[in-house]
């Protein structure tokens, strides 16, 4: 209770000391005077103390500590994120969009030669290389000298069709002197069939030996007969590869000595992988950039996609056909084909919304108010920042598109 120093409370205390004809009552206020007031400053002085503690907090560090939200709340696969987290300001969702893509399947790919329009020039006989008339590179045209070969085998088959046609010429004569004995009756008739059969014989190897040396480049009826063979273009083109020179002794007919390639057309030849070749197809409209010429891009379709698959690359080719009369791309030139797909509806979804966990790619699924939940989805393909999912969520579902990984373990 407080007490006013100031009030004055009288009370009727009897006193023992009192003069008689005095009053048997004294103010209490001039008797305690002293002990009230020290009583009074006490109170009030602690209630000061209580306020001044109140207000300032516990000198000794014992001030009373705001209890700060939990940043995420974890139930089972859910992840929760409480109101007053730090967290919600630092997270971004948007609900995933439905859009209709037209993919462009951008593939590196190199200039190659037509194999149509591409020989490779093999010696007809085996011999020594006496003359290389023509250098890489070189553009030559049909029937021009390309090597000149010394060899034995010529000389062979020159006597081969000499004795052809001299045995082709006895039979013929024995074959009609039996037909005349006979008309007479001064032969046997198995006389005329065994000429008949000789004849036949010698005609047939007469036309084998003559096809042999027609088939080597040099004329039958030459009159020198001489042991060397020139070998010709059998086509207008460049030289691509080399194989041989002067002096070199080539006892192989089947091994190529150079090969000869009309680059007036050529292709174009991506590899596509196992995973896009559906959206290829024959016609398709390409864009073609080359490294040599920059800015510069032609317009071609797929001409055809390979029906074999490299068990290696997982990889098949796909060949755009150009034509190249002014020879300016070159056989093993890179270039940049951009195949135009036809347009798809997919959900799409920024790339920031995905993160991988144990080799798969996931996205938080807001399942509640500020509740998400890892969910894996398939990804189609990737385009600039965008990423378009082929399954695994549903068009209309709100993700995490920005700090999904603070949700993380």
């Amino acid at each position: 209770m407080l007490v006013d120093p100031k009030t004055t409370i009288k009370t009727t205390i009897p006193d023992q000391h009192s003069r008689a004809g005095e009053p048997d009552f004294v103010e209490a206020s001039a008797r305690r005077a002293p002990g009230s007031r020290s009583l009074t400053y006490l109170v009030l002085a602690l209630l000061a103390v209580a306020a001044a503690y109140r207000f300032l907090g516990d000198p000794v560090g014992h001030a009373e500590v705001p209890v700060k939200a939990l940043p995420l709340i974890r139930s089972g696969d859910a992840v929760t994120v409480p109101e007053g987290s730090g967290l919600r300001d630092r997270l971004a969702i948007a609900p995933i969009a439905e859009k209709d893509i037209s993919r462009e399947l951008v593939l590196p790919a190199v200039v190659e030669a037509d194999p149509a329009r591409l020989v490779k020039v093999a010696p007809p006989l085996a011999g020594r290389v006496t003359q290389l008339k023509v250098t890489l590179g070189e553009r030559v045209k049909a029937g021009q000298p390309l090597v000149v070969i010394d060899s034995p085998d010529l000389a062979q088959a020159y006597s081969d069709y000499d004795r052809a046609k001299a045995l082709l010429t006895l039979a013929l004569k024995n074959r009609d002197r039996q037909r005349g004995l006979t008309r007479f009756g001064g032969a046997a008739e198995k006389d005329l069939q065994q000429a008949e059969t000789d004849y036949v014989t010698a005609e047939s190897e007469d036309q084998r030996a003559t096809a042999h040396l027609k088939q080597i480049g040099v004329d039958p009826e030459a009159t020198s007969k001489s042991r060397t063979v020139t070998v010709v273009a059998p086509m207008d083109g460049s030289i691509t590869d080399l194989s041989v020179a002067p002096g070199q002794y080539w006892n192989d007919a089947t091994a190529a000595l150079m090969t000869i390639a009309d680059l007036s057309s050529i292709w174009v030849t991506a590899n596509v992988p196992e995973k896009d070749i559906r959206l290829i197809s024959s016609g398709q409209a390409v864009d073609v950039s080359f490294a040599a010429y920059p800015g510069e891009v032609l317009n071609g379709t797929v001409l055809f996609i390979s029906d074999v698959l490299d068990a290696d690359t997982r990889r098949t080719k796909v060949r755009i056909a150009f034509a190249n009369s002014d020879r300016r791309l070159r056989p093993g030139m890179f270039a940049t084909s951009s195949f135009h797909a036809a347009s798809q509806k997919r959900m799409v979804v920024p790339t920031s919304a995905l993160f991988l966990k144990d080799d798969v790619t996931q996205v938080y699924i807001e399942t509640a108010p500020w509740t998400f939940e890892a969910r894996t989805v398939d990804v189609a393909f990737q385009q600039g920042d965008e990423a378009l999912l082929s399954g695994g969520v549903r068009a209309g579902e709100r993700i995490v598109v920005k700090g999904g990984v603070l949700l993380g373990d």
